[in-house]
């Protein structure tokens, strides 16, 4: 495979909104990410990921976009961030912007247009009927809404203020690409692009024979025969002429359909998000914790299938999931360890590593019991339709505090002063209690934190190239608990070992090699400690 310098790197995905505020008014800003790049350089990171900052109403946090030109108020300028894309091209970082092209908010001058008439040139541009399909949008309730002026029906995929663009319209589909290009020529780096899996749909009804108002419809509005072709257009038009780095979010693409997307040969981005793992390995009705087995067959699938024709991300959290360590991991007596070993389980595989703000000091999920202490969309959309479906308060209390993606979006945990250290104002949601103890000062002068563990990853794969373009094969110890593999690189070998449990595990193996990195002090003989994770340059 190319050796290429964004499989090379490890990006750091930023939330703008709660990263850090340098105004005062509870929202994080362009500023604020500018005031903390010496810190994101001393950590190691290569590029970071900016979650939107596009002019948007925030129905969904900038992933409803009134202005793919501008940047929205509550961020800064444009001039603001020329200046960030400057500052992070002085210190040999790069930048990737999110990119949201299934659809556009309801407030975009193109949809203003597009209802404002029947005839209008833009009518064509976002998706209208006369008859709604019986579809169920992804946060609850009808996927289709009735304008009254022009009496049809647009669809959204999402909420009604997210409203879907019309792909097959070719006017559309260059206007956008224009917008790309507009990006591309001011010297960002690359793109994640937002839900790519759903740009083609088939509009036809949902068998309902329980006779349900709305029905889910994934089938219907993701991986649809066809989006391929789309998909070969937008990489043909934009992303070909640039070097630059794609990432495309497809929830349901599985492994064995690497080709289409992300080979070297064939594909359309350079690498997906995928949600197989999160799917197969925690259950959000249990207690927590994580499958390792099935969470071992999931990666380790993934791993197999793009050997020597594609290339992975590697993720634990990103803004749309609760913090790993409080899911997958043990946050009360195993905190740093089981944050330390779920780190060390993912970062080492074959691709490039992510890492999302506050993952590498093992931010938790937050204790907020009540509704009113929720902003996300989703989780209010969750409450509200489950609520007038008979579903009683403490129930759906239950699973939100497990579920809910506002657990990623509480502001960083930078100190522990007011606030966290966040905003000197009223911050936009509510800090999470614990950062008294948990936040970034307090653990850069502590070598053995989590921060300073992450430090040593990147550190370690920085010097090691068999830990970036080592093939990967699994490594079968006798603890069922234990997630363990080698990475095998001409003549160099590693092990990586993640025991994913409360308890000690037997482990009778000697290693014929040099300890390069453990979460552990000491360890025992003939057993793996809670959550212990070691690395090893095998001889």
């Amino acid at each position: 495979m190319k050796k290429t310098w964004w499989k090379e790197s490890v990006v750091y995905q930023i939330y703008p909104r709660s990263f850090f505020d340098t105004d005062g008014d509870g929202i994080g800003d362009l500023n604020g990410i500018r005031a903390q790049l010496d810190y994101l350089q001393e950590l190691g990171v290569d590029m970071i990921w900016l979650c939107p900052v596009y002019q948007s109403p925030n129905v969904d946090n900038g992933y409803d976009v009134s202005d793919y030109q501008a940047i929205m108020d509550e961020m800064g300028t444009m001039e603001e961030f020329d200046r960030l894309l400057e500052d992070i091209h002085s210190r040999g970082m790069k930048i990737m912007m999110d990119l949201v092209l299934n659809h556009t908010s309801d407030q975009h001058p193109w949809f203003l247009e597009s209802k404002s008439s029947l005839d209008n040139p833009k009518r064509d541009w976002y998706v209208w009927r006369d008859k709604p399909t019986n579809w169920e949008s992804i946060f609850g309730g009808p996927a289709w809404t009735y304008d009254p002026k022009t009496r049809q029906y647009y669809f959204h995929l999402f909420s009604k203020s997210q409203v879907d663009l019309n792909w097959e319209n070719p006017e559309l589909r260059r206007a956008l690409y224009d917008m790309i290009l507009w990006w591309l020529d001011k010297g960002i780096d690359g793109f994640r692009v937002d839900a790519i899996n759903h740009l083609k749909k088939d509009y036809t009804d949902m068998p309902n024979p329980d006779g349900l108002n709305y029905v889910p419809a994934w089938e219907k509005m993701t991986n649809v025969e066809g989006i391929q072709e789309l998909l070969a257009e937008l990489r043909q038009e934009t992303f070909a002429k640039y070097d630059v780095v794609t990432v495309g979010e497809a929830n349901s693409v599985r492994s064995h359909e690497i080709g289409d997307w992300i080979s070297e040969a064939e594909g359309k981005f350079n690498m997906i998000f995928h949600l197989e793992a999160h799917e197969e390995a925690w259950d959000e009705e249990t207690e927590g914790g994580v499958d390792v087995d099935d969470l071992r067959i999931v990666l380790d699938r993934w791993q197999r299938s793009a050997q020597g024709i594609a290339w992975n991300s590697l993720y634990l959290e990103n803004h749309d999931r609760p913090r790993t360590v409080s899911t997958w991991g043990n946050d009360r007596e195993h905190w740093r360890e089981s944050a330390t070993a779920l780190a060390c389980m993912y970062f080492f595989m074959q691709g490039t590593p992510f890492i999302y703000q506050g993952q590498e000091i093992g931010m938790t999920n937050a204790p907020f019991d009540d509704i009113s202490m929720y902003r996300d969309i989703e989780t209010k959309n969750i409450y509200r339709y489950n609520r007038q479906k008979g579903v009683p308060h403490e129930d759906l209390m239950k699973t939100i505090k497990k579920v809910s993606r506002d657990h990623a979006r509480t502001p960083m945990q930078w100190s522990g002063g007011a606030n966290a250290g966040f905003t000197g104002g009223e911050p936009w949601i509510p800090v999470n209690p614990n950062f008294n103890w948990l936040n970034v000062e307090a653990q850069q002068q502590d070598p053995e934190s989590v921060l300073a563990f992450y430090k040593k990853m990147l550190r370690l794969r920085k010097e090691h190239e068999a830990l970036v373009y080592g093939s990967t094969h699994l490594a079968f110890l006798e603890c069922p608990f234990v997630y363990a593999y080698t990475r095998e690189y001409g003549e160099e070998r590693y092990l990586v070992i993640s025991h994913l449990d409360d308890d000690t595990c037997p482990w009778w193996s000697p290693v014929d090699g040099e300890l390069l990195l453990s979460n552990y002090e000491s360890h025992l003989d003939g057993k793996l400690q809670p959550y212990e994770a070691r690395l090893y340059r095998l001889k």
